[in-house]
């Protein structure tokens, strides 16, 4: 591949990246995303066909990781009300801290593997896929994971409620 194409397709590049993110800086951000995607990744391209839909395809991609990421986010994160009772005396202060640490607890008596696989999908919300290239292993594998780690912290936080 030749770099000097990609420098050429950079104006290409970023007309697309606007068009995608309707914001200059993050366009900016995703054209570099997508060059450091395509060097990265160069002896995926095959050559004789058009470089230009390649980084237009990486680029794409690169931007549904994004969009999801930020969709994640805004579900994780609380809005900025929900801080404003932090520290306080509030009423079952104490009860949400003991059945948090049961649940830290719980999750710590969890199998490595389990306990990777639920910390990943539900304390810091990835995708399915997502988790199961984090963890290297096949989409099946890590979904058995989860539910057996799902279950076992369920059997785990109703034996200490009994």
């Amino acid at each position: 591949m030749d770099r000097r194409a990609i420098v050429e397709l950079l104006p290409r590049l970023r007309r697309l990246a606007r068009a995608l993110t309707r914001d200059a800086a993050d366009a900016d951000d995703l054209v570099q995303q997508t060059v450091e995607r395509a060097l990265v990744r160069q002896g995926q391209w095959t050559p004789g066909t058009r470089l230009d839909s390649w980084m237009f395809r990486i680029m794409k991609n690169a931007w549904i990781d994004e969009a999801r990421s930020r969709s994640r986010k805004a579900q994780v994160f609380s809005p900025e009300e929900a801080g404003l009772d932090v520290g306080s005396d509030g009423a079952g202060e104490m009860e949400t801290r003991l059945e948090a640490r049961a649940v830290a607890d719980a999750m710590g008596r969890l199998p490595d593997d389990q306990r990777l696989a639920v910390a990943l999908v539900l304390v810091e919300g990835l995708s399915y896929r997502e988790a199961a290239e984090v963890m290297e292993v096949p989409q099946g594998t890590l979904t058995s994971r989860l539910g057996r780690g799902r279950a076992a912290l369920l059997a785990d936080l109703e034996g200490a409620a009994a």
